[in-house]
């Protein structure tokens, strides 16, 4: 595993979406040899996507040759209801770039049939090929999109039931009103997110530091699935500073040095 320390979430985020253009670049996709891009939601990856547009406008990347598949969806919203996911990517990064309508994959959270619109998704994930690169966020208690602890370290596709820490954390983006937001949501599983072929998961701000410590330092446990990721051969933590108060001065001095000198 990969860490990356940087001193604040601007930095981290403007290092991941550098990485996320450098990747893509040197992939050389086309039309029949797409990039493979995995996407969270949230406030976490808002200055990704900024950076990405603004690499984008300055034609540093194109997105015309690159698929993406989102993590997670919830249940019960349209794709038109401003706290869906599906509005966020159109309004935070979609609309902004020149990705191809008919390469965005989504999950559906009106489907009247939850287990074939999540086999579906893991069968068009299989269809191109897989995800080349996976990027993810991380919850205060070690969750990776709505996997929430004691979630299987091989789950697929499915749906999950939120519990009350993630649905008071989330209601920030429903007026703060808990009563607002979904219990349920369609999800990427543990095993979709490590199937791909790299992983990049930022964790930023003191509120994540003990997940930190969870996913570098511990043993790999189901109640924190942050930790699966020590399983993934190329998998990157990407954090600021101040997400690492929890972690061990050896640690922090280890990864500072063994990666002054990489991307």
């Amino acid at each position: 595993m990969r860490v990356i320390i940087k001193p604040d979430y601007e930095t981290v985020a403007k290092w991941v979406a550098n990485y996320i253009v450098y990747r893509i670049n040197k992939f050389k996709p086309t039309k029949d040899k797409p990039f493979v891009l995995g996407l969270p939601t949230g406030s976490t990856p808002l200055g990704v996507y900024k950076e990405l547009i603004n690499l984008y406008q300055n034609r540093k990347v194109s997105f015309e040759n690159v698929v993406t598949f989102n993590m997670d969806e919830y249940v019960g919203l349209k794709p038109t209801d401003k706290q869906s996911y599906r509005y966020f990517m159109d309004e935070h990064f979609f609309k902004h770039i020149n990705i191809k309508p008919q390469n965005i994959h989504m999950l559906n959270g009106m489907t009247t049939d939850f287990e074939k619109e999540c086999n579906n998704y893991e069968q068009a994930i299989r269809d191109v090929g897989g995800i080349h690169l996976f990027l993810g966020g991380v919850g205060n208690d070690g969750h990776i999109a709505f996997n929430e602890p004691f979630s299987s370290l091989s789950s697929r596709t499915r749906i999950k039931t939120l519990t009350e820490s993630t649905i008071k954390a989330n209601s920030r983006f429903f007026d703060g009103d808990i009563s607002r937001v979904p219990t349920t949501a369609l999800s990427v599983g543990v095993a979709t997110i490590l199937d791909a072929k790299e992983v990049i998961i930022m964790v930023t701000g003191e509120s994540k530091a003990e997940a930190l410590k969870h996913g570098i330092e511990d043993s790999i446990n189901h109640m924190w699935t942050i930790t699966a990721l020590q399983m993934h051969q190329h998998g990157i933590i990407a954090c600021d500073k101040p997400a690492t108060k929890e972690l061990s001065l050896k640690t922090v001095e280890y990864f500072l040095d063994i990666e002054k000198n990489n991307f």
